[in-house]
């Protein structure tokens, strides 16, 4: 059985369509300007294609998660940083909001959302405190109807541009165990006090907005409450599932890719009177290579289903997280040992993968974090 229908492969076609257009070539500028321009996110928004869970109710098209995997799949081809902030604000931070707003909270932020008129973003991290979230340090306390927001984050997809962004925050500073005290408040631009930091100067995925965010007692509406207050830490636990599995799919993407660029490659390469394709060492790499990618996507696939007809799959997407985005590491720098001295070269795409991908065994949970879940799950 196939993971993807005729319907989903039509509307991968007509993605790509689009994308052939519109984002192909122009991409090497996005990554020079180190920006995806506000145009982009609108044709995307017109033509369908972003946030296609969300319910029609909202302007969205109810379709199911099959169809945010082939968006994920086809962005990434293009590159990480086009994928990076558009998957985080369709398939990411829009299921905080229909799962846990309230209707006006859904009213005033989904549609826009899907239009590409709104551009969202989550701030977990903070200077202090990556992995362990409980260890936040950013605060909200109540003053009548509002909550005064103080706090730094950091390392935040789309932290620039965003046009709202769902703060994780401690409601509850003194609440043992700590992640007992944890909420979500939805922080609009323009807010009194809430500034954007530096735009951060990334290794990779330079065209991908990621920024600081601070807040200096911002007086944030009660009602911007996302769900219930101390809930927050329990709601990102629910969430991440769909994340991890997010970032499992584009690496198992920048590994195939990778693969490909590689075999054009050697094929067309030669050295010592030889197509490098013709070498022992490099048909026994690419046996490798493509073995390790061809199981990764088996098992990806696999999860795709799995989580589309809604099962617990915290313990399998853990799997998939680390191990694919591992595997795509060891994939490109392969990929580029083959290139050879041109693989180094900025014009070569293995460069611009090569540096991209690393940093998917770091975030939304590092490889040793995967690891101990895993473990739990195996141990309980």
């Amino acid at each position: 059985m196939s993971t993807f229908t005729e319907e989903h492969e039509m509307f991968r076609k007509a993605l790509r369509k689009m994308l052939d257009k519109e984002a192909y070539p122009y991409f090497e500028q996005w990554e020079k300007d180190r920006d995806i321009p506000r145009e982009f996110w609108l044709k995307l928004g017109e033509n369908g294609f972003l946030c296609p869970m969300v319910s029609e109710e909202y302007g969205g098209l109810a379709l199911d998660f099959g169809y945010s995997a082939i968006l994920t799949e086809e962005l990434e081809r293009v590159g990480a940083g086009l994928a990076s902030g558009i998957s985080l604000h369709s398939d990411i931070v829009t299921p905080y909001i229909e799962a846990y707003g309230t209707t006006s909270q859904k009213e005033k932020w989904l549609p826009k959302s899907v239009t590409g008129e709104y551009i969202s973003a989550i701030a977990m991290t903070e200077p202090g405190a990556g992995s362990d979230l409980a260890g936040i340090q950013t605060t909200a306390k109540k003053d009548d109807d509002f909550y005064i927001l103080n706090g730094e984050k950091t390392f935040i997809t789309n932290g620039i541009h965003a046009d709202y962004v769902v703060v994780v925050c401690k409601t509850d500073p003194q609440a043992s165990p700590a992640y007992k005290g944890v909420s979500l408040l939805i922080v609009e631009n323009g807010t009194p006090g809430f500034k954007r930091g530096k735009k951060l100067d990334k290794i990779g995925m330079h065209s991908a907005d990621t920024g600081e965010l601070i807040f200096e007692d911002v007086r944030v509406p009660a009602e911007n409450l996302l769900g219930e207050e101390n809930r927050g830490f329990y709601y990102l636990m629910e969430k991440l599932q769909q994340e991890r599995l997010i970032v499992a799919i584009e690496t198992q993407i920048e590994a195939e890719c990778c693969l490909q660029l590689t075999v054009d490659y050697v094929k067309e390469r030669k050295a010592f009177g030889s197509r490098i394709a013709d070498f022992q060492n490099t048909q026994f790499k690419l046996a490798e290579m493509a073995t390790e990618i061809e199981l990764g996507r088996t098992y990806v696939d696999s999860l795709i289903e799995k989580h589309i007809a809604g099962k617990d799959i915290v313990k399998e997407v853990s799997m998939a997280k680390w191990w694919i985005s591992e595997m795509a590491k060891r994939v490109v720098a392969d990929c580029l040992q083959l290139h050879g001295g041109y693989g180094y070269m900025e014009e070569y795409e293995i460069a611009r993968r090569y540096r991209d991908i690393p940093v998917a065994a770091i975030y939304a949970g590092t490889t040793e974090i995967m690891k101990g879940i895993i473990a739990k799950q195996i141990l309980k």
